[in-house]
């Protein structure tokens, strides 16, 4: 039977720490700023958006809010960001995802200033990512990186598969297993013979959107498996992989919920700290 990979643990010791070096900024005037910009109605999206602002008040970072109508034009959504851009009190700026269909995303994550972008989207983050020189990482892909390390999981050397190629998730996550020195294979929607390859894993990161879809044949015996999917099916919470069955050969995984989920706004919380430190001069 698999250890089980609590996010919920390792994400207060990662919101622990940020709140510590908080402190040490407060007593140097300097608060770090998280605004979080909301597009409509997404009832999942507001969850996110509530999630953020608690994580904010706990670690002691000022945030605001801009809850803009579903109506928004991408002239009103630029301007907002502006004007966020400039202010010296914000020092992250996160735009909720997805944005209502008329809006262009990849304009919008362009045109956030790359030293304030804490989700790490913008081509020139994303840019410094692939060479192993970055700020700030996508937040869901560190977010399993810190896990791997709090469970002492050597990456090195061994057998990475993501099934998942999204540009959020999937590539990241390969970037960063590769950093550490990882062999790594990426699956997708296309990949012939995925149950071979998957096989061969000795992590398998699931990312790829479909509940349940690892099952315990395309698991090798004793692989760390961990699971960023978050679906639901007959009206429960469940991710990508088959938790009951994978569970029983894997080493390691994580739950959904309770695994990787957690971790996310635990990393987005670094993130900002580290983003008030850069536009402070403050270096490690």
């Amino acid at each position: 039977m698999a250890t089980i990979i609590d996010g919920k643990l390792v994400s207060a010791a990662v919101k622990k720490s940020v709140a510590d070096e908080v402190n040490v900024l407060k007593e140097k005037g300097i608060t770090p700023g998280l605004a979080v910009i909301i597009v409509g109605d997404d009832p999942a999206s507001r969850v996110y958006v509530n999630n953020k602002k608690k994580a904010c008040a706990e670690v002691g970072f000022y945030s605001e809010e801009y809850a803009l109508p579903a109506d928004t034009t991408m002239q009103e959504l630029l301007e907002v960001i502006d004007v966020l851009n400039k202010r010296v009190d914000i020092n992250g700026i996160l735009c909720q995802l997805p944005l209502p269909k008329h809006l262009d995303e990849k304009a919008v994550i362009d045109y956030i200033d790359s030293k304030k972008d804490v989700d790490a989207f913008s081509p020139v983050n994303v840019g410094k990512i692939m060479i192993g020189d970055y700020d700030f990482l996508p937040c869901t892909p560190a977010g399993v990186m810190e896990l791997l390390s709090y469970y002492n999981i050597e990456v090195e050397g061994k057998e990475c598969v993501v099934i998942g190629r999204s540009n959020i998730v999937g590539k990241p996550m390969s970037m960063l297993l590769l950093h550490k020195n990882g062999t790594v294979t990426v699956c997708h929607s296309r990949t012939k013979n995925l149950k071979e390859v998957t096989s061969r894993a000795d992590i398998l990161v699931a990312a790829v959107g479909k509940a349940e879809f690892v099952t315990a044949d395309m698991v090798k015996q004793g692989a760390v498996v961990i699971d960023v999917g978050m679906n639901r099916k007959d009206g429960k919470l469940c991710g990508d992989v088959k938790f009951d069955e994978v569970s029983e050969k894997a080493s390691f995984i994580t739950p959904v919920p309770g695994g990787v989920g957690p971790m996310t706004i635990g990393m987005l919380m670094k993130n900002t700290l580290k983003a008030a430190k850069l536009h402070n001069n403050i270096i490690d």
